[in-house]
Order: C-alpha cells, then structure tokens, then sequence
C-alpha cells in the first residue's frame, strides 16, 4: 500500500523534507546563539561598567581605536577647548525629556598623553591650517545635555561658556555614530551651530583641523547641563536586534514543525487513497479518456447506424 512512496513524485518530497528539517533548525539554533552571545556580552558590559567606573581613567590614545571593548572606558584627554566652534546637537532624549547636546571640540597635540598613539587608528579628518600647526588634533567632547529646544534662544541662553586655557577632560569613550543610530540625525538642513550626528565625517567640513574619529561624553557637566550617559557599543547589548534574533528562532522551529506536518498530511492522504482504491471504494481512473461526443462503445455504433448504410 505504500508504494507510493517509490514514485519520482515522493522521492522529490522525501528529499525535500530531509533537507529542509535539519536546515530549519541549523538556522534557529544559530538565530538563538547570536541572542544568548548578545545577552552575555550585555551582562559582561554592565559588569564592566561598574568596574569601570572605578577604575583610574586611561590616556585617550592607550584606548583607540574604539572598539566594543574599549567603548565605554574612562579616557582622560588635555587640551584647550575651541569655544569658537562649540556645537549644538538637537534632538537628543534623556531621561525621557527631550533636548539637545553640547558639544565642544578639544585641541590636543599629538605629542602629549591625551593623544598619545592614535597615528593610524583615530581615523582623522581634515587638514590644519597653518597657525594650528600639522600635529594638532581635535577630540569631539560632549560637554553635557540640556533640556530644551536647540533652535530657542531662551534655551541656548542656558549653555554654560566652555572654561578657557588647559583643561583636562575625563569622561566615557564613544565611537562615532552613524545615520540609523538613536536620535541621529543625517538629513542635513540644520542651522548654523547645529550637528545631527557625532561623527568625524560629519565634522570634516565645519572645522579646519583633523577630528578623532571618537567622541568622549564628559563625567562632569557645568552649569545647567547634565552629564550624558554613555551608550552600548554597536551590535551588543539588549536592543531591539537581539529580540530579533530571539524571534527568528521560533520562526525558523516552526518552519521547521511546518514540513513535518506538511509531509505527514501528504503521506496520510496518499495511503488513504491507495487504501480506497484496494478496497474498491474509488474506482480506478480510466487508462484512456474518451473524447467528448465519441460513441462509447462500438455495439453501441453498430445499432445507430441507418439500415441503408453500407456495411
């Protein structure tokens, strides 16, 4: 009765089945790898925050470039603030109140600790004028955020004056952002004074000396400003890509149950038909269709036909 399953038809199903079971669950137990190696590289990071935040913060160019581990960590840079290029960067939650941030650039030369080491790795951009000279280098520092509209004078008043002369600047080490992240903004059209995103790219063509491809949110912010906590490394932590990925495991197990019930409601309905036909419950189909219109049989022609027709 099931012999059926030797058909070409079924060896094609067989096949099928057999391979996309084993696919389906290869694909969602690497679906759930990915969220269990987000969820511990969460739990490692917060670990390491709050070890972090006691430990003796480090020389900027010891912790470039920026990577998931360095991301995070106490850096600790000296320089002289640029108060004539400080920047407003809109758009910006914190503490689910929205506002804006304060970013100012920090002139470090290349040959102190601040800037010690980033040769190759700071990704910089730009070219110095003549007066910074060829090893002055600029490290975007967010001074701290304030709640507000960046495009309302009464909320800009509020903006604390960057302190002048050599300041050393200790705060948690950013990579620069990107168009899709949290709060950036990439379409361009801001006022003069604003930034949309913290980026060497984007700071490239608003200031005339090479820029860090790193930005250090500030521990301690003046004034009215708050200090900005600093924010997960791409690709970690407990973000919506990592639900993603818990739920593209189910999808791929139920893809996975689906060919087996698929198969199971095939193979029943064949037996069930072979078992029928066995039986005699279901006639057998007829080897040769008769054309429509066409004397069924030739006894049947011979009694139609007229007497005077020739035999």
């Amino acid at each position: 009765m099931y012999r059926f399953l030797l058909t070409p038809r079924w060896w094609v199903i067989n096949v099928f089945t057999l391979l996309a079971i084993p696919v389906c669950l290869f694909m969602g137990s690497w679906q759930l790898g990915r969220f269990e190696t987000r969820v511990n590289t969460h739990h490692q990071q917060q670990d390491e925050a709050s070890a972090g935040r006691k430990a003796a913060a480090r020389p900027l160019g010891d912790l470039l470039p920026v990577t998931v581990k360095t991301s995070g960590e106490r850096a600790t840079a000296t320089g002289r603030y640029d108060t004539a290029h400080q920047l407003l960067v809109p758009d910006r939650r914190l503490d689910g109140r929205d506002g804006f941030y304060v970013l100012t650039l920090l002139r470090v030369d290349e040959g102190k600790d601040g800037g010690r080491g980033e040769g190759k790795d700071a990704g910089r951009r730009g070219e110095d004028t003549a007066e910074d000279g060829a090893k002055a280098l600029a490290l975007p520092v967010v001074r701290g955020w304030l709640s507000g509209d960046a495009d309302d004078p009464a909320a800009t008043a509020k903006v604390p004056a960057p302190p002048s002369g050599e300041v050393t600047v200790t705060g948690a080490l950013q990579a620069s952002e990107h168009q899709g992240g949290d709060g950036v903004s990439a379409s361009g059209g801001l006022p003069r004074g604003q930034l949309g995103m913290i980026s060497a790219a984007s700071l490239v063509n608003l200031v005339p000396y090479r820029v860090y491809d790193a930005w250090v949110t500030s521990a301690e912010a003046p004034g009215a400003l708050k200090p900005v906590p600093p924010t997960v490394a791409e690709g970690t932590g407990l973000d919506i890509k990592a639900f993603q990925n818990l739920g593209y495991t189910g999808e791929w197990f139920v893809f996975a149950g689906f060919v087996v019930f698929m198969w199971f409601r095939l193979f029943r309905r064949e037996a069930e038909t072979a078992r029928d036909l066995a039986l005699g419950i279901t006639p057998p189909e007829p080897t040769a269709p008769t054309a429509p219109g066409a004397d069924p049989t030739p006894d049947d022609a011979e009694r139609t036909r007229s007497p005077s027709a020739p035999v």
